[in-house]
């Protein structure tokens, strides 16, 4: 394809904008009736305040900062496992706060370790590399992690696809201790020299399923297959994710040291209980209609409409802006200067509807988005769950409507009826008729 020239805009860094977050819900103490189990041996205390931690008092400054009053119940068990050095792998709801659940601690060990504030070089050696998915998320992650690190020398730096590589690099010389990264721009940074691996204490999963299955898979296996890596047990290695099924589970081991911890916060895999879960039967000729009177009846609510490929993304929201509904789009095959800008448009409101495909069903975390409408099912459960983690997030609560089409999405119908029980839904009496046939 054409040579990429498109360099982002740099984020803003007074301080008033890097501590900028949304405000929690009013089911946010409700985190804490989650039923924990974590399997391993001897696993750490789990930790009932910041302040139980002998972190460094800058940290402590900025995660108050951040608005962190207290531990959710996956930053309560996996803050003290990480400090303690042991590996893990940690499944928890959509929106109840994995992120920090690995930072924090990162973060708190880098402090205490006492790093060296990182100066301009041709190769830097960053002692935490974290991955995931797709360009937004990583990004999300890294406009978390200035929070933790304000005021230290500890710098994070980000890099994507669909940027300028050499913008990626200039970025990294500057100093890496950090690296966020996605895993195609990783590997090849790795490749033309710019990183060195033989520093790397931390390597960190996020959305862990998705990085170790068909998609990332085989890019996870080369990162850790450099020579100059860490071998596993000279490392810690963390996972995590809202969905775990139990072959990445397999796969996860080949990564982990044999005495790593699994923490599950309430179901393994499971919706979150704050998202109202509504199933339509809609055949795949009515959806248009249906749609369009769904987002009649909410008015200029935030609304993210997930379906099934790029072209159908780009042609509902045109669709959609006939009907006079303002509405924009997300997807692998837009420019990323385009992918920002959408989600630019929907965070302010100028477009309430954002169309998408799956890059947005992970991760992502948009405030007051109201409503998720499934378009088009997914083909798997899990991405269903974590398409209707979008709204619902840090004890807010959310709706999520799914157009089922008898004749596409039969095979979903027993594992919908076991997300919808699970989370305490109504299960429609059609959906068991259907799982029954």
């Amino acid at each position: 394809g054409p040579k990429v020239t498109y360099v982002p805009p740099p984020p803003p860094d007074d301080e008033q904008a890097i501590f900028a977050r949304y405000q929690t819900g009013m089911n946010f103490d409700k985190y804490d009736e989650n039923i924990v189990e974590v399997s391993g041996l001897d696993p750490p205390a789990a930790l009932m305040s910041f302040a139980d931690t002998n972190m460094c008092h800058t940290l402590t400054v900025n995660i108050a900062k951040a608005g962190y009053s207290k531990p959710t119940p996956v930053q309560k068990y996996s803050i003290p496992i990480i400090l303690a050095g042991r590996d893990l792998m940690a499944c928890a709801q959509t929106g109840s706060g994995k992120t920090a659940a690995f930072l924090v601690p990162v973060v708190a060990q880098m402090m205490r370790d006492g790093v060296t504030a990182s100066s301009f070089k041709e190769q830097q050696e960053p002692e935490c590399i974290i991955t995931a998915p797709t360009r937004e998320l990583i990004n999300q992650i890294f406009l978390e992690a200035r929070k933790f690190v304000y005021g230290t020398c500890i710098r994070p730096v980000v890099i994507y696809g669909g940027t300028q590589t050499d913008y990626s690099i200039r970025q990294i010389k500057q100093g890496c201790n950090i690296l966020c990264a996605t895993p195609g721009r990783l590997l090849d940074i790795i490749g033309r020299g710019k990183i060195g691996l033989h520093n790397v204490k931390y390597l960190v999963l996020d959305e862990a399923d998705r990085m170790l299955d068909m998609g990332f898979g085989a890019d996870m296996k080369k990162l850790v297959s450099f020579p100059d890596m860490p071998q596993k047990d000279k490392r810690q290695t963390l996972m995590f994710s809202a969905t775990f099924p139990e072959e990445v589970q397999r796969l996860a081991c080949e990564f982990l040291k044999t005495d790593f911890l699994f923490v599950v916060v309430g179901h393994a895999g499971g919706a979150c209980s704050d998202v109202q879960q509504n199933i339509l039967q809609v055949s795949q000729y009515f959806k248009r209609d249906k749609l369009i009177e769904i987002l009649h009846s909410i008015g200029d609510e935030r609304t993210l409409v997930f379906v099934d490929t790029k072209k159908k993304a780009d042609f509902i929201a045109c669709f959609l802006c006939q009907e006079n509904i303002p509405a924009t789009s997300i997807h692998g095959d837009r420019e990323q200067r385009e992918r920002e800008i959408a989600l630019r448009d929907f965070r302010s409101g100028k477009c309430p509807v954002l169309v998408a495909t799956s890059v947005a069903a992970r991760g992502l975390d948009i405030e007051n988005v109201q409503h998720v409408i499934n378009f088009d099912l997914p083909s798997t459960i899990e991405e269903y769950v974590h398409r209707i983690g979008r709204t619902g997030r840090c004890g807010n609560t959310g709706k999520a409507v799914g157009f089922f089409d008898n004749n596409s999405d039969g095979h979903l119908a027993q594992p919908l009826i076991k997300v919808l029980s699970d989370a305490q839904q109504e299960v429609p009496v059609w959906l068991t008729e259907v799982a029954f046939e």
